[in-house]
């Protein structure tokens, strides 16, 4: 082949193969929702309500979805320092997109290395704020009358802000995405009428109870027992609606293996008794 044939060949390879990079390619520019402030006052006025009615005390603080803080509030008679403590759980919510109280419970079964983390708050109290899938930002409190009663008026909070856009559109999600939330075991969408969480688990958990979330659960690898019915061992309510606790006593006991598409009703106690080995799968939350 003549010399310049073959220059020109290559170059239109070379223009094809750019081109359909392109065409595959991530956006350079996403769409983001974002809260305003007078979205992060609502949430504030909402909680203070309920603290109020309880006769409580407590400091409500809102940031944004980078941990930047909007709007702070603290209550009568509440001790100064809730204010800092409620920025800081609020903080370690948005920027980790999980809730304080996954991360003071893995402490307390021994994860200690993680309180050397900077600019981290691993108390109870600290909500990320979800719409259609997004963290646009999280809600702390500090300063109740008891760690309780921070995460109750932590969930008052967050229920207060809308959390499916008016106008539903169609989602997906790349296989990409997916993968990595299976590894971490994170929610993939959340709104007001659904859950879609794309689970991993490696042991045994805690009982569960959801007053208002029917489960449905899709196993795509691994297997487990699961525990449903009979009564919860040392129930605690660790949100409005949601219960957890050591174990089941009584109940009936089943396999998961992979395929198998499990039911729970809401109401239902459930648990994950034995866990051979590392399980991944869907579990679908209907309001």
């Amino acid at each position: 082949m003549r010399p310049d044939l073959m220059m020109t060949l290559m170059a239109g390879l070379t223009l094809a193969s750019m081109g359909a990079r392109l065409a595959h390619a991530e956006p350079a520019v996403v769409a983001r929702k974002t809260l305003t402030l007078d979205g992060a006052r609502e949430l504030i006025a909402a909680a203070e309500k309920v603290a109020h009615a309880r006769h409580t005390t407590g400091a409500v603080a809102v940031v944004d979805d980078g941990g930047n803080l909007m709007a702070l509030e603290r209550l009568d008679g509440t001790f100064p320092a809730a204010s800092h403590v409620a920025i800081g759980k609020a903080r370690t919510a948005a920027q980790f997109k999980k809730s304080t109280r996954f991360f003071e419970d893995v402490i307390a079964k021994g994860r200690t290395a993680m309180t050397a983390l900077p600019d981290f708050t691993p108390l109870g109290g600290g909500l990320p704020l979800m719409v259609d899938g997004q963290v646009i930002g999280a809600v702390g409190v500090s300063g109740a009358a008891s760690a309780k009663e921070d995460e109750e008026l932590a969930a008052v909070a967050a229920a207060a802000l809308p959390t499916s856009a008016p106008n539903a559109t169609v989602r997906l999600i790349d296989k990409e995405k997916v993968t990595a939330a299976f590894v971490k075991g994170e929610p993939l969408v959340e709104t007001a009428d659904y859950k879609v969480h794309a689970s991993h688990r490696s042991g045994a958990g805690k009982s569960e109870v959801h007053a208002d979330d029917t489960d449905i659960l899709y196993v795509l690898s691994g297997s487990a027992t699961i525990v449903t019915g009979g009564s919860m061992i040392d129930p605690v309510t660790v949100e409005p609606g949601e219960v957890r606790g050591s174990g089941i006593k009584g109940g009936e006991r089943r396999q998961l293996v992979p395929g198998d598409v499990m039911i729970v009703p809401k109401g239902i106690p459930h648990w994950f008794q034995e866990v051979p080995g590392p399980i991944d799968y869907y579990a679908v939350k209907v309001h």
